[in-house]
């Protein structure tokens, strides 16, 4: 058996949720696994569809990882284990246990200053499991820089399922909704600082004296939302910016599937850093091509002038300049079609096998 030990996971929504979810269902078709994940309002429902135990455990944060550590340790010492594979450093920090052990990391939560007292607890775990999983090359550099043994780190790049059956209906009020508006753009994404769309929202004020019906469709929630808002207000772009949040997953379906471009030029922000980008590679499956950002493993996702363009997110006119080449001539058909053949190495019945390597 193995024990699957996470802080997000479904009904909660995210990058980081569908991960853990994606790679407990597949690994549950070949091994015996249990769950440990946080307390979500709503779980009971979604548990008891799935094929494999799932213990919850609620309470602050503080004293959620000291219960969910306890839990996991007393498992330890009754059944036989034969690994445990953990989405965060800090959920192996008070295991304790001679088992082997496998992290994933994605990026910004490895990012402290080397020699820091977070790089040394960061170290004292990761230096002690059988592999770190990184979700791209550039988190395996960053793994690497920060102090990590190169030998214990393995790249696994996050995986992603069918992609779903559009449905009819949600098409048709996307269509209706808009029906004049092109070439049209999408981010979906948390509002934050990394995930760039002010830069986005700048380059759409200059791109519309070219193609006044540009549209740009935002779709999600975050610290930045009343900030991002306001700047669309000053630059006058009530009818080129669209925001959605809270919608069902076949509008946001529907909605990506009828976009042109995804967009997320993300940058590096203090410590926080797009580590992958699977948003990149869900719009993908729905032939739509990606512009993203240097700063962090886009490149991992997309394919530089074949599947979408990589751009410097720290400067305006590179993002002006490759959205605006990626429209001329519809070049985003082109790119997308190629997207759609290339996403195909992600789907989990592919990604699974490169786990399985590395558990038995």
């Amino acid at each position: 058996m193995y024990l699957i030990v996470t802080r997000a996971f479904p009904p909660e929504l995210g990058g980081m949720q569908s991960l853990m979810w994606g790679l407990s269902k597949e690994l549950s078709k070949n091994f015996m696994i249990k769950v440990f994940a946080d307390y979500i309002e709503g779980h009971r429902d979604f548990d008891e569809h799935a094929s494999f135990s799932i213990e919850r455990v609620g309470g602050i944060k503080f004293l959620r990882k000291i219960r969910k550590a306890q839990l996991i340790n007393e498992v330890l010492k009754e059944k036989k284990i034969d690994g445990i594979i953990s989405d965060h450093w800090k959920s192996l920090e008070l295991l304790k246990t001679d088992k082997k052990k496998y992290c994933l990391i994605h990026g910004k939560e490895i990012n402290y200053p080397k020699g820091s007292r977070l790089n040394n607890r960061i170290l004292k775990v990761l230096n002690n499991v059988e592999k770190v999983i990184a979700n791209s090359n550039y988190t395996k550099n960053l793994a690497i820089e920060i102090g990590l043994n190169e030998e214990k780190i393995v790249v696994i790049n996050p995986g992603v399922g069918q992609n779903e059956k559009l449905d009819k209906k949600s098409v048709e009020n996307i269509e209706s909704l808009l029906r004049i508006k092109s070439p049209r753009l999408i981010t979906v994404s948390r509002f934050d600082k990394r995930k760039n769309h002010e830069k986005v929202i700048m380059a759409i004020r200059n791109l519309k004296q070219i193609y006044p019906d540009i549209v740009y469709i935002c779709i999600g929630y975050g610290d930045e939302e009343k900030n991002i808002k306001k700047l669309v207000k000053e630059l006058n772009l009530d009818s080129q910016v669209m925001f959605f949040k809270n919608i069902s997953e076949n509008l946001k379906n529907a909605l990506v599937a009828k976009s042109n471009i995804f967009v997320m030029p993300s940058i590096k922000y203090k410590t926080s850093v797009e580590g992958f980008g699977i948003a990149y590679v869900e719009a993908a499956q729905y032939g739509v091509p990606s512009l993203g950002g240097k700063d962090g493993g886009a490149s991992d996702a997309i394919v530089h002038e074949k599947t979408g363009l990589i751009c410097d997110g720290s400067n305006l006119d590179d993002i002006y300049s490759s959205l605006n080449s990626m429209i001329e001539n519809k070049k985003y058909d082109e790119l997308g079609k190629n997207a759609k053949e290339y996403v195909l190495k992600f789907q989990w019945k592919k990604i699974i096998e490169e786990y399985k390597k590395i558990l038995k």
